[in-house]
């Protein structure tokens, strides 16, 4: 169990990374778009139980308010 929680962290910090990585070419708007969108599915996702449809709604969501604050 511990060697798959350590696995599960390091994939996380690698996603986080990449993640980071591919917004370095976007306006400023664009990552706040990006950004809202993603923590928009993660918040719909935990509040839903991982709902697929609670997962999608809160990813449009937060990308619609993310591309608001980007103004």
């Amino acid at each position: 169990m511990k060697t798959t929680k350590r696995w599960s962290s390091v994939a996380l910090a690698v996603a986080i990374v990449l993640g980071l990585g591919a917004c370095s070419g976007m306006s400023k708007r664009d990552a706040n778009t990006v950004i809202g969108a993603g923590i928009g599915a993660v918040s719909g996702s935990v509040l839903t139980g991982g709902s697929a449809l609670g997962t999608v709604g809160g990813a449009a969501v937060g990308g619609v308010i993310g591309d608001r604050m980007g103004r």
